[in-house]
């Protein structure tokens, strides 16, 4: 299993929100690229970066930060928040993401989604399914997508896509756990799935709880600005078992 650290992006500053409430927002640093060059010195491969400007503003914002990230490490880059149209996941992939994460456009617009699976490949696109009572939430979470999770894994999972971001907001930011029971679900319906938790990691030991229960990855923001682990604890759970 990865563990991918996160940074979200206000302003062009490293920042965390309180189940995606903008108003609930602490800053951790004024430098991204500062902070994702401590997760690459400590051997991490992967980082999540989240446009939340874009994601409020229906297209990419900090694309400055995404390029300076992407020239000043090797990390391999999921990157999403604001990617609406074709010239946004361009940019977004030719700014140096490695893949990118569609969710509120997924919801509203499969026809483009699917276009982009089919052009890009299975391997650079990433389902990002935001859920508030198993139900998807999109445009930053701040509007319901009138979805079940589940349909709306169904659906894609049966075009061809293989890996899923799942975030349970009531927990993300809140350090309580995450929705392991959530995931158990998803992995006994799409065993093949590469499936990526998100929300509520607050422990080594909810990570570990993770990797138990087949994830592909684990995403963690809160629980590393807010020294809940260190990065040298969290590169070895890649490791463990």
């Amino acid at each position: 299993m990865f563990a991918i650290p996160a940074i979200d992006i206000i302003d062009g500053k490293c920042v965390r929100l309180s189940q995606g409430d903008y108003t609930q927002k602490t800053i951790y640093s004024a430098s991204p690229l500062e902070v994702a060059k401590e997760f690459e010195a400590a051997g991490l491969s992967r980082i999540h970066i989240v446009d939340l400007d874009g994601a409020r503003s229906h297209r990419i914002v900090n694309i400055d930060i995404l390029y300076t990230i992407a020239r000043g490490t090797n990390l391999q880059i999921d990157f999403g928040g604001g990617v609406k149209s074709d010239e946004d996941i361009a940019k977004a992939f030719d700014h140096g993401a490695h893949q990118v994460t569609v969710g509120s456009i997924a919801v509203k617009d499969r026809d483009l989604t699917m276009r982009w699976l089919a052009r890009y490949g299975a391997d650079r696109i990433i389902l990002g399914a935001d859920v508030r009572d198993e139900t998807i939430a999109i445009q930053g979470w701040q509007e319901s997508g009138g979805l079940a999770l589940m349909d709306f894994l169904d659906d894609y999972t049966r075009a061809g896509m293989q890996y899923v971001i799942c975030t349970d907001i009531a927990r993300d930011g809140m350090l309580g756990g995450p929705a392991v029971a959530l995931y158990h679900r998803i992995l006994q319906r799409y065993p093949g799935l590469h499936l990526i938790a998100s929300g509520g990691i607050s422990s080594i030991a909810d990570i570990e709880q993770l990797r138990e229960a087949g994830l592909y990855g684990a995403i963690t923001g809160k629980g590393i600005y807010e020294g809940r682990f260190t990065l040298s604890q969290l590169k070895a759970t890649e490791h463990a078992g």
